[in-house]
This record gives C-alpha cells, sequence and structure tokens, in this order.
C-alpha cells in the first residue's frame, strides 16, 4: 500500500513552478564551470544547519554556525547547541553522499536520525521510530503503533509515485507527510526538513547544493508552523502548503541568482576567482550591509595589511565600493 496525498494543481503553483524552472536554468547555465562554488557550497550548508536548528530554538547566530563548520569541534566535547549543529552538518553531508541513493529504506531513515539526534533528544532513542504518544501544538500524530506502517507506505510512495511529479512538489509533499506522522520521538522538525532537501538533491534539482530554503522558513517562523496546520485544517488537502514551499524556493533560488550576479563580476582582463576569505566578506557585507576597516580585521581575523590585501581585487571588479578613507570609511556591496 501507499501514501496518496491530496492536492490541486493551482493557478498560483503553477505560477511559482513556472517562474522557479527560469531562474533555476539562468542559475544552472550561469554555475558551469565556476570556481567559487565549493564556498557557496560552504555557505548553503551553514543557512542550513543554522536555519533548520533556529527554528526548533538553537540560540547560535549564523556566523557561530559558520565557525563550528570551520573547526568542526569533536561532537563529545560540545554543549548541546553546538551539538546539535555539528550533528546536523554531518547530516547534510550524509545526504549529500547518499544523492544516488535508490530506494530509500528505513534502515536510511533510522540512520538519517541517529545522525541529526544522536545526544541532542529530550525523550526517546535517536535512530528508533517512537514508543510513545507524542503532542505538537494542536496536533496530535498517530499513535506509536502505526508509526512503522505509516512509514512504511510513505517510502512506497517515495520511493516510485512520487517520480511521477516535479520535484517541487514531491519534496514538499514528502517534507509535509514526514512531519504529520512524526515517526520519532524528536527531532522531527530538523529530519522533515533534511528530507525536503534530499529529495530535491535526488531528483536533480539543486545538483551544486547552493540553495537553503529552510532559511525562508526561519524567516517567519509563525507563518511555517501556521502553513502545516493549515493542511490538517483543510482534512489534509496541500494545495495551500504546495503553494507556501514553492513560494519558498522561488525566493531563495532570487537570492542565489543575486548573489551569482555579484560573484560573477569580471574585473577589466579576467573572471575573478574568490579566495575563501573574500568569499566570507562578501557574505558579512550582505548580512551587514556596511563595515569599517577594523570590524573586518576583527571578522576575518587578519592584520589591516591583509584586509586590503583581499578588499583591492574585490574594489577593481565592482563588487565592493568605498566610501571615506581607508582607516575610516565604510565598505558596502555595490
Amino acid at each position: 500500500m501507499s501514501y496518496r496525498p491530496q492536492f490541486t494543481i493551482s493557478n498560483l503553483l503553477l505560477t511559482h513552478v513556472e517562474r522557479i524552472a527560469a531562474i533555476r536554468e539562468r542559475i544552472v547555465s550561469a554555475t558551469v564551470e565556476v570556481p567559487w562554488i565549493p564556498a557557496m557550497q560552504l555557505d548553503s550548508r551553514a543557512r542550513s544547519a543554522h536555519s533548520s536548528t533556529a527554528i526548533e530554538g538553537n540560540p547560535l547566530t549564523l556566523e557561530e554556525v559558520r565557525a563550528i563548520e570551520d573547526v568542526r569541534e569533536a561532537a563529545p566535547a560540545a554543549n548541546r547547541a553546538r551539538r546539535e549543529v555539528l550533528n546536523y552538518f554531518a547530516g547534510l553531508r550524509f545526504i549529500e553522499q547518499n544523492t544516488g541513493l535508490s530506494p530509500i529504506d528505513h534502515d536510511a531513515m533510522l540512520n538519517l536520525h541517529r545522525i541529526i539526534a544522536t545526544g541532542v533528544m529530550d525523550q526517546g532513542t535517536s535512530g528508533r521510530y517512537r514508543t510513545i504518544r507524542v503532542r505538537v501544538g494542536p496536533h496530535v500524530p498517530p499513535p506509536p503503533e502505526d508509526v512503522s506502517g505509516l512509514m512504511r507506505e510513505l517510502l512506497v510512495w517515495w520511493n516510485g509515485a512520487s517520480g511521477e511529479l516535479s520535484p517541487i512538489v514531491s519534496s514538499a509533499i514528502l517534507h509535509y507527510r514526514f512531519e504529520a506522522i512524526h515517526p520519532f520521538a524528536d527531532g522531527n522538525g530538523r529530519m522533515g526538513r533534511a528530507l525536503a532537501l534530499w529529495e530535491l538533491y535526488r531528483r536533480g534539482f539543486d545538483t551544486h547544493h547552493i540553495f537553503s530554503v529552510d532559511e525562508f522558513y526561519w524567516e517567519n517562523r509563525a507563518r511555517y508552523y501556521e502553513q502545516l496546520q493549515a493542511v490538517r485544517r483543510a482534512g489534509d488537502d496541500l494545495t495551500g502548503w504546495l503553494e507556501y514551499t514553492a513560494e519558498g524556493l522561488l525566493v531563495t533560488l532570487d537570492r542565489v541568482w543575486m548573489r551569482l550576479q555579484h560573484l560573477s563580476a569580471q574585473s577589466r582582463h579576467k573572471k575573478l576567482v574568490l579566495r575563501p576569505k573574500q568569499e566570507r566578506l562578501l557574505q558579512f557585507l550582505a548580512d551587514r550591509k556596511s563595515m569599517t576597516p577594523r570590524e573586518i580585521w576583527d571578522a576575518l581575523g587578519v592584520s589591516k595589511q591583509g584586509a586590503l590585501d583581499l578588499l583591492r581585487p574585490l574594489i577593481e571588479a565592482g563588487l565592493i565600493t568605498r566610501t571615506g578613507t581607508r582607516k575610516t570609511g565604510n565598505y558596502t556591496l555595490v
């Protein structure tokens, strides 16, 4: 038996899907042999880890999450907040390494949960379906004795009929249905968002792994939870949820496209190849709007001369502009 999702392909959903397809095509064309793709992958991974854990209450900032990935602190020595982030990074790497896995079975599902949830659960056991009843706000998921069978049905659908749908649609359906079943005692939110990402990777939608849709959910967490609950009020009709998640993907792709445009700016004679610290500097400026020279030195952990060496080619390439003097001015993205 297989899960059968209920939804309508609305005009709004079609509009979103068409716009997503167009901007994705531009991104795919622009990322052929681009030297800074690895840096963009690191940034996307950090944004996913930060957003997905922050939705669940993790207090770490995006920059703190980036620093954790840079150092890869040993998990046993980390406090809970850092351990959650480290686990999620490990979960993302597992997904990236298993993009071609087919079929996905219970063991793969349990293994991913073990990676994401070990050491950070308030109840239950990582890598095992729940044996207790749970409640998520107003939602009461199915009793524990039904979990294994419902997950089997979902996996049959995921490994079969989901392939007939656009990955934009199938990833959203997978995300919702997993959350509705709530198969684990803890860690379901992070798992559901990770599975949606896995589906986009498996279907070749995000071949470079540079999209972070979770950031859209995190920016209005109340709306994210409201959209999940709205499906239940609609008798499990997923139409509104599909429209919402497609909107999130469209916003995400718009941001990726804008970032690519900045990164693909050319100097007078050759395309700029960004160094890792330059990539981090551009992201700092995107987040903070402007920075003083001192803020740049401190943020990057470099000397004054080192900062100037990083800034000069970015200014020449037209990515950054300076107002004021080198010592007292401000640097902003163009």
